[in-house]
């Protein structure tokens, strides 16, 4: 009995030491096969409730015939509490119930507690998750090499269990038919994809396919909206290729296109779409329901002069289908014409000279493409209109938009036109009138962004035709505008934006003119920023005067360059040696400031900060020492000492005028 014993611990503790196998249970129940761990479901809902029971039959197990069995469970490595009771035939039961199993997966296992030794006796894997959501967004194509279609879909949301997912697919039936077609797996995708190519030989070219994506697990299975479609219906086409593009007839706004369509979709019958681009527009302008076996076609309302891109796709006349990809870009410049429309000018003149001849600054704006009608080669300003068959002398003839000129005394208009390869424009008149009125009221500029402003006014009584807006950096800086400008020719207007040069911590002074029929209004004024910033640097202190209670300070305004922004004060600090600290804010538009009520004879720090709405910069510090007296008592003081000093010298000279009155040798008193 004492052998039997001792064998069977040795057994025991050997089962401690077996490592668990594939089949899922522990060395003693797999290898003596007397437990038993049986779940409701291996499989369920996440969140749901989970029953299992640990069955022992003792008489299986050497060793465990006599005394009381303890059965307990682990839930991967968490203790869970079951209920044991005696089954038949002599079993020991322990059936455990988890309410809500809220894990993927885990590992459930049976122990049985013997003599004081703990043995896992059987075990069962748990998983949970959800049925497969359904899939969606699914579309396929035909490839035309080698008549193979690819299918994608997107998956739903994470069953959290194994999920088997196939393309099915069957011959949609005819009316004739009753009987549906039978299903077949068309393709099934590796791995993890959501995709997959079904052959060929599984295809019915030209005839109605149903096609869905199928996802099952343990759970369920879901299947994707169906698809009904012909094969060829969704074939990816070649594009087709642009051969010719010219303007017929010439001098009108309309071009011919000639093209070929790709050698594997000739015997369709095709519908074509025609896009082009002009440099000044990023968008594309569409032309649809072109007909592909045409070969060629015509479009109208082309601007002279431009280079355009144009491009070309197709897909079958069935209108089902994909379109091909777009063509490679062919790019082509239509012919120019004469350019047309006025130009925007803007003057200033002064008389100059003996003669006093008219000194004129004339500047214009560069026509827009839709006017230019090409590459604008330079500009006439003439002090006559052009007559037919006769040349008008010119003043200037230029590349640049501006010339300087000077005019006969009296000159009230002049003329400018524009020319390019293909002739001259009909001439804008310039009228240089006279400056007179009242200015704008309420000018004022705010900023829209970093590099525009809104520049706003009030109506005046009376409504100009037209504004002209001039606008200059301070100070003006190389290679900018030196006062760029711009025309509004709505008069009833009472705002503009300007962005041409605006840049941020600059400050610009902006000119409001109103133009009338007869004359020029007085210009307004103002200045802006369109965002700011702190001062670059903070002036530098000098010390003007100073006294045993007061000090007079000194500085330089900071340049505008370096002040980002409308200086809105400068503010003094000054402190002693024991930390007493004061301070005073002075406008922006002094340059001196007096300190006072300081201490006589003391050592203080002071420094400045210039300010701009949107922060402040310090400047160095400056030290100075206060005087023990000012200037009134060294005044008095010396006064005092020079009396005294006068005071001392008569009583000097009193003392030895009365010493000189006693006569030598005087007989003595009896």
């Amino acid at each position: 009995m004492a052998r039997r014993g001792v064998g069977t611990l040795l057994l025991l503790w050997l089962s401690l030491l077996l490592p668990i196998r594939p089949g899922g249970e522990w060395g003693l129940s797999r290898t003596l096969h007397c437990a038993s761990v049986d779940v409701g479901s291996p499989v369920v809902p996440l969140g749901s409730a989970i029953t299992a029971s640990c069955t022992i039959r003792s008489e299986l197990c050497h060793g465990l015939e006599q005394g009381k069995v303890q059965i307990t469970w682990m839930l991967d490595n968490k203790p869970m509490a079951g209920s044991q009771h005696r089954g038949p035939g002599g079993t020991e039961v322990s059936n455990l119930t988890l309410p809500q199993f809220n894990q993927t997966q885990a590992k459930l296992w049976c122990w049985v507690e013997w003599n004081r030794i703990k043995q896992r006796v059987g075990t069962a894997d748990i998983r949970a998750g959800y049925p497969p959501a359904k899939p969606f967004n699914l579309s396929c194509s035909l490839n035309l090499t080698d008549y193979s279609l690819t299918c994608q879909w997107e998956q739903g949301a994470d069953s959290h269990l194994p999920t088997n997912t196939t393309l099915k697919c069957a011959r949609h039936p005819c009316r004739c038919r009753r009987s549906r077609a039978p299903v077949v797996t068309c393709c099934t995708p590796q791995g993890r994809d959501s995709h997959c190519t079904v052959p060929r030989q599984l295809l019915h070219l030209y005839g109605q396919m149903e096609i869905w994506v199928s996802a099952t697990n343990a759970l369920g299975t879901a299947e994707s909206q169906h698809l009904l479609l012909d094969p060829m219906d969704v074939a990816l086409l070649d594009p087709p290729a642009l051969r010719s593009i010219q303007s017929v007839p010439f001098q009108t706004d309309c071009i011919s296109l000639a093209w070929e369509v790709a050698r594997s979709v000739a015997h369709m019958e095709l519908e074509c779409e025609l896009r082009y681009q002009d440099p000044e527009d990023p968008a594309w302008t569409l032309v649809g329901g072109i007909a592909g076996q045409a070969g060629t076609t015509q479009c109208c309302g082309f601007l002279f002069g431009t280079r355009y891109r144009f491009q070309m796709r197709c897909r079958r006349s069935s209108a089902r289908g994909y379109w091909s990809e777009w063509s490679p870009g062919r790019n082509y410049t239509t012919h120019e014409r004469a350019p047309a429309g006025k130009l925007d000018a803007w003057w200033s003149a002064r008389p100059a000279g003996a003669g006093r001849r008219l000194e004129v600054q004339l500047r214009w704006k560069a026509p827009r493409q839709r006017e230019a009608n090409g590459r604008v080669l330079g500009y006439r300003v003439t002090l006559s209109p052009r007559r037919r068959g006769r040349d008008t002398p010119a003043v200037c003839n230029t590349t640049h938009t501006h010339c300087n000129f000077s005019a006969p005394p009296g000159t009230r208009r002049v003329y400018l036109s524009a020319y390019n390869a293909a002739g001259e424009s009909a001439a804008t008149e310039v009228a240089l009138l006279e400056r007179k009125g009242q200015p704008l009221a309420g000018l004022r500029a705010v900023p829209k962004d970093e590099h525009s402003l809104w520049v706003r006014w009030e109506v005046p009584p009376a409504p100009p035709a037209a504004y002209v807006l001039e606008w200059q950096r301070v100070p003006p800086e190389p290679g900018c505008c030196s006062a760029c400008w711009q025309m509004e020719r709505n008069g009833t207007i009472t705002g503009a934006l300007i962005q041409d040069s605006i840049e941020p911590f600059q400050r610009y002074n902006i000119s409001v003119y109103p133009l009338y029929k007869d004359a020029v209004g007085v210009p307004a004024h103002t200045a802006a920023y369109s965002k700011q910033k702190a001062p670059s640097f903070a002036p530098k202190l000098h010390l003007k005067s100073i006294s045993k209670s007061d000090a007079e300070l000194c500085w330089d305004p900071v340049p505008v360059e370096m002040q980002n922004g409308f200086i809105t004060s400068y503010t003094i600090f000054w402190a002693n040696s024991t930390a007493e600290v004061a301070s005073a804010a002075v406008s922006p538009s002094r340059s001196s400031f007096v300190i006072r009520e300081l201490k006589p004879s003391t050592l203080y720090k002071v420094h400045i900060m210039a300010s701009t709405a949107a922060g402040g910069t310090n400047g160095t510090s400056l030290t100075l020492v206060t005087m023990v007296l000012d200037d009134a008592e060294i005044q008095f003081l010396f006064l005092t000492l020079g009396l005294v000093f006068v005071l001392l010298i008569l009583l000097l000279i009193c003392f030895q005028k009365n010493g000189r009155s006693v006569p030598r040798g005087s007989p003595g008193l009896p």
